[in-house]
């Protein structure tokens, strides 16, 4: 496997109009159906949400940290109390009762709706679609379709007509998003330092350690 550092190099270099040719190709339309905002099979939606992007969702909603973002709950182990306990490394968008994204919405005639739509992460922006560039950054498990570096993943919309401004707004976010990852996952490899969570949870990201709320882990 090739360094993140190498990875981040082939990230940088990605080219747009090469991302907005692979994404034409295998064709996109959004069907606001919801499946990519909502659980499925019992299994909560996740979608990685970085430092920066729930700041600006907190801005946006006027709500808390807690409310925006949890921890990413892979690597976490059920406490003595049931409640998870442990490290983890990355934050996913916050859930309802039903396990749905929290900013997820449908009208009366059952079409969904994001609340946040024009601030939301990069991971929504850029759903169905990865780049895989050889390394790490594959992380929407396996793709039904593929055109040179770019994977598309389960969707409804896949298939459809998509004109070349909207090809290339989503390339443009898509090859964001790989150097986004990448950096982040450089920034917590080289800011880590294990920490006892005692029964509760630490999240280790770009900016250090940090408790479920967001707030700095003092030790």
């Amino acid at each position: 496997m090739q360094s993140l550092e190498a990875e981040l190099e082939r990230a940088t270099a990605l080219d747009v109009a090469d991302l907005a040719d692979a994404i034409e190709t295998i064709g996109f339309e959004c069907t606001r159906c919801g499946a990519c905002c909502t659980a499925e099979d019992d299994d909560p939606h996740t979608a990685t949400v970085f430092p920066d992007e729930v700041r600006d969702l907190q801005e946006a909603t006027g709500e808390e940290w807690r409310d925006v973002a949890r921890p990413m709950p892979y690597g976490l182990e059920d406490g003595d109390d049931g409640s998870p306990t442990g490290e983890t490394f990355e934050w996913a968008l916050q859930t309802d009762g039903c396990g749905d994204c929290r900013f997820y919405a449908e009208d009366d005639d059952g079409v969904g709706a994001c609340t946040v739509h024009e601030d939301r992460p990069l991971i929504c922006r850029t759903y169905p679609f990865s780049v895989a560039l050889g390394g790490t950054s594959q992380p929407m498990g396996e793709a039904v379709d593929e055109a040179g570096v770019v994977r598309a993943h389960e969707c409804e919309g896949l298939g459809r007509d998509i004109s070349r401004e909207d090809a290339e707004e989503l390339a443009a976010a898509l090859k964001e998003r790989a150097v986004r990852e990448i950096e982040e996952a450089i920034a917590v490899r080289d800011n880590y330092e294990p920490v006892d969570p005692g029964d509760g949870v630490v999240v280790h990201d770009s900016e250090g350690a940090k408790r479920p709320d967001g707030s700095r882990h003092e030790g």
